[in-house]
């Protein structure tokens, strides 16, 4: 998958997260859903990287995912959105 991101932003999440967005490329998508608490139309996916459960916040942008957030999924999330 094409990704694009903002790099401070990378550098931040990482700081955050422990995960850089360069990531969210190897995402195993299992399960995504529309997350309607912003004005712009973001998505979340869920599924694994390296075998760990992870969660990508990310927008679409003319055609190419745009990483936001990246980060560990926890096992609720993953009970609750991926069947």
């Amino acid at each position: 998958m094409d990704i694009e991101f903002d790099a401070a932003k990378d550098e931040a999440n990482t700081a955050r997260h422990g995960i850089s967005l360069t990531r969210a490329a190897d995402l195993d998508v299992v399960a995504r859903m529309v997350d309607v608490r912003f004005q712009e139309r973001r998505l979340r996916a869920y599924g694994l990287i390296d075998g760990e459960a992870y969660c990508l916040a990310y927008t679409l942008r003319n055609g190419v995912v745009r990483a936001i957030s990246p980060r560990r999924a926890h096992a609720k999330q993953m009970r609750r959105y991926v069947r």
